[in-house]
């Protein structure tokens, strides 16, 4: 009888406990950006502040657990700001994804953010939907200047002896995470709605681009699609731009194609990929988008370390066209998923 009382004292008592829980908010979109320049309105901008002014972000909701406090508008697209680096990228969306306040199960991932571009694939301000995230921070790595004859790099896969060591496998069972692939019948469905966009060019930046070589390079902003190459380390020049083409073909077997730079975006695919293992969110509803902000080299007539000298956050020769560019690129697809919410909720675009 004690035995039966009791458990029915705690049967009532989980009852009304899952009474008062709050039904968790339904999430549409989440908008990812990395960084902030200082306030969320009203100052010189980040990645996060035209998401905020322009689609309404006005609900402020704490969120210690992460990197910074998350916002929400009316039409239930939520912003995160993760923090600048794979390590707090990866956090911020872990937390943000194990939070019982919303429920992500129907809601769509879109990562916007700058990067740096090579100049064999587009120009300052261009936007860059990608298929493939490829980690650029696991390996082995020597100094440059005790590299073996015949070495064009001291950075060797991991589990390899020597660059670019062939067969390329995996170290560890179930992958190393070296390669994200997105949905590439989301991205082509995105890629579609937005490529005849007219970009944000200025005279500044038409400038600079012609100090570089190549059509791509020359060109008014565009968008394109190209893989994105994700590492903490802020690389920089010729050299180290040839690594990364041939960094990005060894880890996709040749078929992926080096477009662009940035420094968090395997560490949000991480997260998101485990997420999606218990059933919090849908790893096929994820976009990233990255805007050239400057490119990954110098220009004509100056060295790499002096290149990088000018290569300071909210000093980038692109950097407010490539902030609007993101906006204007990504929230056309945010608009368009929360419009046709009735069928995109259930049904991915595209597919």
């Amino acid at each position: 009888m004690r035995l039966f009382l009791t458990s029915l004292l705690l049967a009532t008592a989980t009852c009304a406990f899952a009474q008062t829980l709050p039904k968790p908010i339904e999430v549409k979109v989440v908008v990812v950006t990395m960084f902030e320049a200082g306030a969320d309105t009203g100052d010189a901008p980040g990645e996060y502040q035209y998401w905020v002014e322009r689609e309404h972000f006005d609900t402020i909701i704490p969120f210690p657990q992460g990197y910074h406090d998350l916002r929400m508008n009316k039409e239930g697209v939520l912003g995160i700001v993760t923090g600048v680096g794979t390590a707090r990228a990866a956090a911020s969306i872990m937390a943000l994804g194990s939070d019982p306040r919303f429920d992500l199960s129907h809601a769509y991932f879109l990562v916007a953010g700058i990067a740096g571009i090579d100049p064999e694939m587009g120009s300052l301000g261009s936007a860059v939907w990608s298929d493939r995230i490829v980690d650029g921070d696991l390996a082995h790595e020597i100094d440059a200047r005790e590299i073996p004859a015949g070495w064009t790099t001291g950075y060797v896969p991991l589990g390899k002896s020597t660059p670019y060591e062939q067969p390329r496998a995996d170290r560890f069972p179930g992958g190393d995470g070296t390669v994200y692939r997105l949905n590439s019948t989301l991205v082509s469905w995105a890629f579609s709605l937005t490529k005849d966009m007219l970009l944000l060019d200025t005279p500044d930046i038409a400038e600079r681009r012609m100090q570089y070589v190549g059509a791509a390079a020359h060109r008014p902003p565009f968008v394109l699609r190209g893989d994105n190459l994700s590492a903490s380390t802020f690389w920089h020049g010729k050299l180290m731009n040839q690594w990364a083409r041939d960094w990005v073909k060894y880890q996709t077997d040749g078929k992926g194609t080096y477009a662009v730079c940035g420094m968090e975006d395997t560490g949000t695919l991480q997260s998101l990929t485990w997420l999606a293992k218990a059933h919090r969110v849908d790893l096929n509803r994820v976009l990233v988008l990255r805007t050239a902000s400057n490119y990954d080299q110098q220009r004509q007539g100056i060295t790499a370390a002096e290149s990088m000298a000018e290569t300071k956050i909210t000093k980038y020769s692109a950097y407010l066209p490539s902030l609007e560019n993101a906006y204007r690129v990504g929230h056309t697809i945010v608009d368009n998923l929360v419009a046709n919410w009735p069928q995109t909720r259930d049904h991915i675009p595209g597919q």
